[in-house]
């Protein structure tokens, strides 16, 4: 089914005011990212603190990025799936192109990767980042999505659930990104300059939302990912003093980079997206303290 824009998605300012835990403010934004994570698995955030600016010199800094020559582009690869370069293919989409940051949190890691893109290593590009790093373990994607052939409605990224714990996604106002509400309804988001979205990935298991980016127009989109990834040997599991009688637990405990590992192997591509956490970690019967 094509993109309804007539559903109401969520829109969430963060204030400074509201962002010191215990306040008033702070319970207000609380219930409502509750409530959108819920309904929609995902949100816009708007959060007027990056300048545009900053946003634009940004994007401009990816578009040189793009220009590496493709034997550079290889250079940035990674055993773990979705870390590394992914060129146009049948795999993803011939209009999709990502670079991965595998620890964007990490000075000497964007150093390292600008390094390998460029034989001056570009400061510019990776003084860029450290000032806007985030200070949690996070995997970094640029991706860009080539416009289809006029007149065409294209697929720029297949249907998916993301596999970290969240992403939050910027893109260039180049609209593509959609996301899947119910009976099959997709719509089509429009981010504001000043916003951001976040998106609940299969561990967080609120609820993840089926998402994918369908391309038409003249216009490239860029857009840059950060996937929150939990360090190695974190174990995702239900606080024990949540489960009882009338809410058992429903998924063991398992190792966050276990589960990340099945859902790009071979098995797992004969299953939904969406439902690969119940096949990798569900309990049968659930199990109460």
């Amino acid at each position: 089914m094509g993109a309804n824009a007539e559903i109401e998605f969520p829109v969430i300012e963060f204030r400074s005011s509201d962002l010191k835990r215990g306040t008033d403010g702070w319970h207000r934004l609380c219930k409502k990212v509750r409530e959108a994570c819920e309904t929609f698995g995902c949100f816009e955030v708007v959060y007027e603190k990056i300048s545009t600016e900053v946003r634009e010199e940004t994007f401009g800094l990816m578009k040189e990025l793009i220009e590496v020559p493709v034997e550079r582009k290889q250079k940035n690869a990674s055993p773990l799936p979705y870390h590394g370069w992914v060129g146009p293919c049948n795999q993803v989409s011939l209009l999709y192109e990502g670079f991965g940051l595998g620890d964007a949190s990490n000075y000497d890691s964007i150093k390292s990767f600008a390094q390998l893109m460029w034989p001056d290593g570009h400061p510019r590009f990776w003084g860029k980042w450290e000032s806007v790093m985030i200070n949690y373990k996070t995997l970094l994607r640029f991706m860009k999505y080539m416009a289809p052939p006029p007149g065409e409605y294209e697929r720029g990224l297949f249907a998916h659930t993301d596999k970290p714990v969240s992403t939050i996604i910027c893109d260039d106002q180049v609209s593509g990104l959609e996301i899947e509400v119910k009976d099959g309804q997709w719509i089509k988001l429009s981010l504001s300059p000043s916003s951001f979205c976040f998106v609940v990935g299969d561990p967080l298991k609120i609820k993840s939302v089926n998402h994918r980016v369908m391309m038409s127009g003249d216009n490239d989109r860029y857009s840059i990912a950060a996937f929150a990834i939990p360090v190695e040997g974190t174990i995702i599991k239900a606080p024990k003093e949540l489960i009882d009688e009338q809410h058992p637990q429903l998924y063991k405990d398992f190792d966050f980079m276990d589960f990340f590992l099945f859902a790009f192997s071979d098995p797992a591509k004969h299953i939904d997206s969406g439902e690969q956490l119940h096949a990798f970690a569900s309990l049968s019967p659930p199990i109460s303290n």
